[in-house]
């Protein structure tokens, strides 16, 4: 019975072997889409964009880039086999770019739809907005960078991992869209000087409208926040103290992080939901251009530390409530402690949240001051 067994399965592995050997294809045929570009144009037509490497060694120029007019994706891949001068295979996206334009339009997500219902199709695409022009970014294939594929994940990655912006992949875009507690982020990017940039986070409504930017230091006060930053990113701000004369912001001090800790604490009362959020940082000094007594006199810079820090998490906050969006994720507390009351309103959360009593306190806590005093 065991040889049998065994025949059966070197049978099994050899049909693997044989077949797949019968199905190879050179990659000099093949076409890999690593970047789905979409925006619209002036006249609100629906643009689709490709760039896919070329593995030819006779050509320098190492990616090819498709165009295109569709009403849909799936209705444009007639016109990428059109274009494209191998077979398709599969939809290894690294990046998706969406063009700025398109959202300031309801109803551009179910454009993604062929992205989640086909299961060829990856769903750990980092989804980045762009303002500007997509074609331009497509096409500015500059000499001493990677394809922009490349270029474009590997800048989101390193950014995000110091929480500088946030790599929003299709699949957490979907969540963020169909969970009633959040509303969604991506991150942004622009051509400055003739070199793409990561500009922060870009903040939507809950039907996808561009709503507004992060810059760095905003992103990494959300991270706090959601409780997804990582230790080790850092934040620099100017004391309120009088600089001196001079061009340089000799009133500024910068520190980088070891532990944080996020306590939110959910609350309903008198038909108002109440948020008491408390930061605690763990931070060594990675600059003060003013002359103080840190040996002796770290208690009082961290209190004024604090004091900064506290500061801007308010206003971020106020930032979030004026524009009536909760890319923190509140919802989802107010949905797990307060669920009858949340359950009212889900369906206009932001608004609601935008009504909410909302209070920060950041404690900073100097554990390490540098070698030199």
């Amino acid at each position: 019975m065991s040889r049998t067994i065994t025949r059966l399965a070197i049978i099994a592995v050899l049909s693997l072997i044989l077949s797949s050997c019968g199905d190879q294809l050179n990659l000099e045929n093949a076409t890999i889409p690593l970047l789905l570009g979409m925006d619209l144009d002036k006249n609100d037509k629906f643009h689709f964009y490709l760039t896919t490497p070329v593995f030819s060694k006779n050509i320098k120029k190492k990616s090819s880039e498709m165009i295109g007019v569709a009403k849909t994706l799936r209705q444009s891949r007639s016109e990428q086999d059109a274009q494209s001068a191998g077979s398709t295979q599969g939809r290894n996206y690294q990046i998706i770019l969406i063009g700025k334009r398109m959202l300031e339009h309801e109803g551009w997500f179910p454009m993604l739809d062929v992205i989640y219902r086909d299961a060829r199709n990856t769903i750990t695409d980092r989804v980045v907005v762009v303002d500007g022009s997509v074609p331009e970014m497509l096409y500015l294939n500059p000499p001493d960078q990677p394809m922009l594929p490349i270029l474009l994940r590997g800048m989101v990655d390193t950014t995000s991992s110091h929480s500088e912006t946030v790599s929003t992949t299709a699949h957490e875009l979907h969540r963020q869209f169909f969970d009633k507690g959040v509303t969604p982020y991506v991150s942004q990017v622009k051509i400055i000087g003739g070199k793409v940039r990561i500009q922060g986070t870009a903040l939507l409504s809950k039907t996808g409208i561009y709503k507004g930017l992060l810059n760095a230091q905003e992103t990494v006060l959300m991270s706090i926040l959601q409780k997804n930053a990582l230790p080790g990113f850092s934040l620099s701000y100017q004391l309120p103290e009088e600089p001196k004369k001079t061009p340089f912001a000799t009133n500024t001090v910068s520190f980088s992080t070891g532990k944080v800790k996020t306590k939110i604490k959910t609350g309903f009362k008198n038909n108002r939901f109440k948020f008491d959020i408390k930061v605690s940082l763990v931070v060594g000094l990675s600059e003060h251009l003013f002359p103080f007594d840190v040996y002796h006199d770290s208690k009082q810079l961290e209190n004024m530390i604090s004091q900064q820090v506290t500061s801007h998490f308010n206003a971020l906050i106020t930032k979030f409530q004026k524009l009536e969006i909760d890319p923190i994720g509140l919802g989802v507390y107010a949905r797990a402690h307060e669920y009858k009351a949340f359950k009212k309103v889900e369906d206009d959360w932001a608004k609601v949240l935008s009504q909410a009593d909302i209070t920060v306190t950041a404690k900073v806590k100097i554990a390490a001051m540098g070698p030199i005093k």
